[in-house]
């Protein structure tokens, strides 16, 4: 699992916050990601919120998936132009932007998942993290 190499070795979630306050579903910066995902057409958007899974690397995980390398491509550059627009955060990591079907965006607290509809079947991310509380973001 070559795409999730980052998540082994990143700072601890507790340890790697710029600031000691959690995020919610209503942060800013993941209100910021949802939009950046709607307004460039990404599908199946869900949130899942990690923060009582002691083993989890971040408090939330945001997965959508876009139908080809163009819009994946498309999807991954919005969402970080306008975190740093408005949120005024830079990725911890990102990676995936070579073979474009798995592109990961690393906030530290917060983790965004861009995934063709295949990789998203075949890794599964919501039934290995089925724990968390998963919302459902209207496209």
């Amino acid at each position: 699992m070559e795409q999730l190499t980052i998540l082994s070795n990143r700072i601890p979630k507790t340890t790697g916050r710029k600031n000691s306050v959690r995020l919610t579903r209503n942060s800013k910066i993941i209100k910021t990601i949802i939009n950046a995902i709607q307004a460039k057409k990404g599908e199946n958007i869900i949130s899942l919120d990690l923060r009582k899974i002691e083993e989890a690397v971040a408090d939330f995980f945001i997965i959508c998936e876009a139908n080809n390398t163009p819009q994946i491509r498309a999807l991954s550059e919005y969402v970080e132009e306008q975190v740093h627009e408005k949120c005024g955060e830079k990725p911890f990591h990102h990676e995936g932007h070579k073979g474009l079907k798995w592109v990961l965006i690393d906030y530290v607290n917060v983790v965004v998942h861009i995934m063709t509809p295949e990789t998203r079947t075949f890794y599964k991310l919501e039934d290995m993290w089925s724990d968390s509380k998963a919302e459902k973001h209207s496209d």
